[in-house]
């Protein structure tokens, strides 16, 4: 599988005990979803790993503990701390309705409700505590909120990202 198949599930920050357990970092919504995975892709020198999980214990929203097979010892664990872990995206639910992933809407024909055709949705930027629609208008770049009260349709099918740009926002791009 090639890289742009996976998505970032979190970061090994240390081990955890002395039997290879190590303390993990989930870089997602809902961690309990993920406690009963059975593996997950290391990324080891460049190349993603699978490696089998015998266990996974949530310690705090974000942090769980994980035990992998064959890593035994705090020895052995101390070699994948830093490593980031991916899951591959067809591990991932489909969405429907308004809910989407970022990767997802990426190519995606953005059309606001009062401007028209606005461009294409390069990317999702995910900065600091507000995500902003990337679009790519002509020459130009706009950026949107992700917002709830922004988003009024997603057509899977067409790729068309449906949106009510708040007044005004569009004529500071354009």
């Amino acid at each position: 599988m090639e890289k742009k198949e996976f998505y970032y599930l979190g970061k090994i920050l240390k081990t955890f005990g002395n039997k290879g357990q190590l303390m993990v970092h989930l870089e997602v919504d809902e961690p309990e979803k993920y406690l009963n995975i059975e593996s997950v892709y290391l990324d080891i020198y460049g190349e993603r790993i699978p490696f089998f999980i015998t266990a996974v214990e949530l310690k705090s929203k974000n942090s769980a503990v994980f035990s992998f097979a064959d890593v035994d010892s705090s020895d052995v664990a101390e070699e994948y701390i830093g490593k980031e872990m991916f899951l591959p995206l067809s591990s991932l639910p489909q969405l429907t309705g308004k809910q989407f992933y970022f990767h997802e809407v990426e190519g995606y024909t953005v059309v606001d409700k009062h401007f028209g055709e606005l461009g294409t949705l390069l990317t999702i930027l995910d900065i600091h505590h507000q995500a902003l629609f990337q679009i790519k208008s002509g020459e130009k770049e706009v950026l949107i909120p992700v917002v709830d009260e922004v988003i009024i349709n997603i057509d899977r099918e067409k790729k068309v990202l449906t949106i009510e740009a708040p007044e005004g926002l569009i004529d500071i791009y354009l």
